[in-house]
């Protein structure tokens, strides 16, 4: 099915909008960032920001919802691709420190929930927390294969996604820093999952 070029501009510069607001929300935090930062960062007017989004809190659900998406089809590659856990761990740690500091990024770190109104704040939680026993499910399957050794596997889980979900606080785009990131963070993270 060919997609409708109308459609595709829309999602390219929604796209946009949300990777610039990521910046802005990782920087300034959800109080201290305005629509008006995010549409400076773009050259855009402030009108045709509101095209996109109602209000600031809509644009911090959507990174949110940005951020849960490109998370979970890093899960569901490293499920598809890997045998056992540890591979699986393996690959969705790669997979998701890519997006962080790949084309992908930056992706808004979830530290302001709850600014969001209720019914998009319970979303996202149950969306994260959905994420999360995904996780340590993978985790579970390495310790009964042998792969991964025996843990805690809500605290490891926590423990790997929040070093994973932090990298936007320190990284900020050098190209070099981010080659760094992608060989050393995913070695780092895994090491203490072996068997």
């Amino acid at each position: 099915m060919a997609r409708n070029p109308d459609e595709t501009r829309f999602e390219i510069q929604r796209h946009r909008i949300l990777k610039a607001a990521a910046i802005c929300f990782n920087k300034k935090g959800y109080s201290g960032t305005s629509l008006k930062d995010v549409s400076r960062l773009l050259g855009l007017t402030d009108a045709a920001l509101y095209y996109y989004v109602k209000n600031k809190e809509e644009l911090v659900y959507q990174c949110y919802l940005r951020a849960a998406e490109l998370g979970r089809e890093a899960m569901e590659q490293a499920v598809r691709d890997g045998e056992t856990g540890l591979e699986q761990a393996t690959m969705y740690i790669r997979n998701h420190v890519e997006i962080m500091v790949g084309d992908e990024g930056p992706v808004a770190i979830m530290s302001e929930i709850p600014s969001l109104k209720r019914a998009h704040r319970n979303e996202i939680l149950h969306v994260s927390r959905q994420h999360s026993m995904a996780f340590e499910e993978i985790l579970d399957r390495g310790i009964a294969d042998g792969s991964v050794v025996d843990c805690d596997v809500r605290m490891t889980g926590n423990a790997i996604m929040g070093s994973i979900n932090w990298i936007p606080k320190w990284f900020h785009g050098k190209a070099s820093m981010a080659a760094e990131i992608r060989k050393e963070l995913p070695e780092i993270l895994v090491r203490g999952l072996r068997t």
